[in-house]
């Protein structure tokens, strides 16, 4: 995820912050400096950096510690408000009062043409009528690449005339095509540069005045540091922006782009995108993210996420044939394809609260969708009366499923071993009611920290009672993921 580093750098001051039974202004002053200097490195504007750590300063010299709660975790809270806070409190949702005009901007190789798809497909799904029309008259291929994608949401689209240069007179066509339409919001994708300049913003100025658009959004490239505070002024300058849409949140970068531009600019976050699919495109929510970057997960978008994606029927079915410890490659197979929609295992698992700090110890490529799809490949190579009765599945069979699958025997084996030490997990109800306990339970009584933060130490207990062996290195006594999605575990 983008804030990795961010991540471990805030979780080891806490860490020790918590270790602290009595906070001293020593504490306070080393703490802050840790925390100014994980935020500068993770490429925070320098000045939004400074009155972060302020505000925080402030906060904390003034709190009163109260007696159910540790004040160590005081200061984390403190640190969680003012990090909502930076972030912009709470979402801010589109205008889309008539005539609906929506102008999306930005450079180029941010990300603005499939930006403007996947904002079609995102509100088609709330029931809105929406059209996108293509701006961009200096890269063919924007225009080609736009037609291709609302092709692929089933959205109706207006090209410009092959030659056409003049965007407004191209946005008046548009206007009156859209018209003869059905639709209630109009999404026009514009041209960008490799960097900012007087011809781009001269264009953008006359289309703007032209559309008059309620919601002028900048695509951002969420990776590209303090370039995309330094943009975001530009384009607000010119235009006004309204919101700001960060993609590419499924990178490796730094993520300071995230924490400065709500600051920089004064202008909402109102979407992510997080992966290249068009459905990839959530509304931002500052709370959860500020836990996300703090390591406690995002229960909330998990759920959306799989409310989304999973038909609730189908799930029901699957949880009652669990829950009556039924479990065969049927359902394992019925499972896989439930993780399919969901999409990558390794960003879902970032939303599990307590899960960020485990997941290091997963080995790399663990997690890889092509190891899931050779596990389903052998299931698939069985008979539905293997299925159905695993212990069939002997020698000459194993040796059939193999070769029809293309896996080798050890493969076979450690499956089938897999499978075993899952059906009895699935089959124990204290375990399995003991687990999802662990997943959903409540924070400290004080109410310091948030809701849903899991008990290591039980989590651990737990693990090692369902075959996760002991702590990996680095795990702290955590369990060892390592062997459990390794193959030597019970979730293969």
């Amino acid at each position: 995820m983008l804030f990795n580093a961010l991540s471990d750098k805030l979780d080891k001051t806490f860490r020790n912050l918590r270790g602290v039974g009595k906070i001293s202004d020593k504490n306070i002053a080393d703490a802050l400096k840790e925390i100014r200097l994980a935020l500068l490195e993770a490429d925070v504007e320098f000045t939004v950096a400074k009155e972060f750590i302020a505000n925080i300063k402030e906060r904390a010299n003034g709190v009163d510690v109260l007696k159910s709660v540790k004040p160590g975790e005081q200061i984390v809270k403190i640190f969680q408000d003012e990090l909502t806070a930076l972030l912009g409190s709470e979402n801010a949702p589109l205008n889309l009062d008539a005539p609906g005009h929506i102008l999306v901007c930005g450079l180029n190789g941010a990300g603005k043409t499939t930006t403007s798809a996947k904002l079609a497909l995102r509100l088609k799904k709330q029931g809105h009528q929406p059209l996108l029309v293509a701006c961009d008259l200096y890269r063919p291929a924007a225009i080609d690449q736009l037609r291709t994608l609302a092709g692929q949401v089933d959205v109706p689209i207006f090209t410009p005339e092959a030659g056409e240069k003049d965007v407004v007179k191209a946005a008046k066509q548009a206007v009156a095509w859209a018209r003869e339409q059905t639709g209630n919001v109009i999404i026009f994708d514009t041209a960008g540069r490799q960097e900012i300049d007087n011809d781009l913003i001269k264009e953008l100025k006359k289309l703007n005045d032209f559309v008059k658009p309620q919601e002028t959004l900048l695509v951002a490239d969420a990776g590209t540091g303090q370039q995309s505070v330094s943009v975001a002024k530009h384009f607000d300058e010119a235009v006004g922006i309204t919101g700001i849409v960060l993609t590419k949140l499924d990178g490796d970068a730094r993520g300071g782009a995230a924490l400065s531009m709500r600051a920089a600019t004064g202008c909402p976050i109102k979407y992510i995108g997080e992966g290249e699919k068009m459905d990839q495109l959530a509304e931002f929510h500052p709370e959860r993210m500020a836990d996300r970057i703090l390591g406690m997960g995002d229960v909330v978008s998990l759920v959306e996420h799989a409310a989304d994606k999973i038909d609730e029927k189908d799930a029901m079915r699957s949880i009652k044939r669990l829950s009556s410890g039924q479990f065969d490659f049927n359902d394992f197979l019925d499972q896989m394809k439930m993780l399919k929609k969901l999409g990558p295992l390794e960003g879902l698992l970032g939303l599990i609260p307590g899960m960020g700090k485990l997941k290091k110890q997963i080995p790399a490529g663990a997690l890889d969708p092509k190891k899931f799809s050779r596990q389903e490949a052998i299931v698939l190579s069985m008979t539905p009366i293997e299925r159905a009765r695993p212990l069939l599945i002997k020698g000459s069979r194993r040796r059939r499923i193999a070769a029809g699958s293309g896996a080798t025997i050890i493969e076979v084996n450690q499956l089938l071993k897999q499978f075993n030490q899952m059906q009895k997990m699935m089959k124990s109800k204290g375990k399995m009611s003991q687990m999802m306990k662990q997943l959903g339970a409540d924070g400290d009584e004080g109410g310091a920290m948030p809701q849903g933060m899991p008990d290591m130490k039980e989590m651990e207990k737990m693990m090692k009672q369902m075959g996760g062996g002991k702590g990996g290195k680095g795990g702290g006594g955590l369990p060892d993921l390592g062997n459990m999605f390794g193959g030597k575990g019970p979730f293969g």
